[in-house]
């Protein structure tokens, strides 16, 4: 097994909704805003090698939308799905699954795109397997009020049309290990409906890819909940049980949306759980 780092893109957010309760005094020091209150936000994918599949977790925002739209996200830097594959010697059509954390636009805008005549929309992976969970697919295509902007039409429905959907079946348990792609996955609620986390063995470290559950290293006390969350009583609980266990087995934390710290580690302290190191991908992954 090989991992790799995709870089989708990045992007700036609302600082105050990205933390929620917490002063801006306070987060401002770990993620400084600039003159409109945004912060740096990365769309950090990962591309597992596994013998004759090539797995691709999350694609970030694609580029479909209206120039309005990208507007409100202050798009930044030089990075590409399509270039980040390119670096390490890869084509979006030798993609074999692509595995959707959840279904909000930032994760998933790249799994469509526009047709040749921009008529209407067809996959991004002609070849790929795309997998998520019947439990969040019902709640993405039937969202609610506060999360119906997040949930875009035309970056889910399309994969389904297309035949390549697939679920992931849970149990009762919230930690399941699917023989299909050959990773653990741990399903939370806090943020969306069944959110999944990859939970990968790779070279004798543990490899957990964070998503939303903890988008920067600046979010590790737990008050530090995004106002994104749709049950922030329930992120709570279950950042706290994976910070715990980060902390007493060395998880290697895979930070999608930092766009500053790409992997960290975390410590007990008298404090709670706290920043150890911080790593570069390279030095990790490849």
């Amino acid at each position: 097994m090989k991992l790799y780092p995709i870089e989708a893109g990045n992007f700036k957010l609302d600082g105050g909704a990205m933390f929620g309760v917490v002063p801006k005094t306070i987060w401002n020091k770990t993620n400084p805003a600039d003159e409109n209150n945004l912060i740096d936000i990365a769309a950090r994918c990962l591309l597992i090698e596994k013998e004759n599949r090539l797995i691709l977790i999350d694609t970030g925002m694609g580029n479909k939308q209206s120039d309005k739209f990208f507007g409100y996200y202050s798009l930044w830097g030089n990075h590409s799905l399509d270039k980040s594959l390119a670096k390490y010697g890869f084509h979006r059509d030798e993609i074999t699954d692509v595995f959707m954390t959840h279904l909000h636009f930032d994760h998933c805008g790249g799994c469509v795109n526009w047709n040749k005549d921009k008529s209407g929309y067809e996959v991004a992976f002609k070849n790929a397997k795309y997998w998520t969970n019947e439990g969040h697919w019902n709640w993405a295509t039937n969202p609610n009020p506060r999360e119906k902007a997040s949930f875009l039409s035309e970056n889910i429905l399309p994969i389904q049309e297309s035949g390549q959907l697939n679920f992931i079946y849970k149990t009762a348990c919230d930690y399941e290990f699917s023989p299909e792609l050959g990773f653990n996955i741990l399903f939370v609620d806090g943020h969306t409906e069944k959110m999944m986390l990859p939970h990968i063995l790779y070279k004798g470290k543990i490899i957990l890819f964070c998503a939303d559950l903890i988008p920067t290293a600046g979010h590790l006390p737990l008050p530090y909940v995004m106002g994104y969350d749709t049950r922030p009583l329930l992120t709570l609980p279950e950042k706290a049980e994976i910070l715990k266990l980060a902390a007493e087995n060395n998880y290697y934390l895979f930070l999608e949306h930092d766009a500053h710290n790409e992997i960290i580690t975390v410590e007990k302290t008298e404090k709670g759980i706290r920043l150890k190191e911080v790593f570069k991908c390279e030095d990790i992954l490849i």
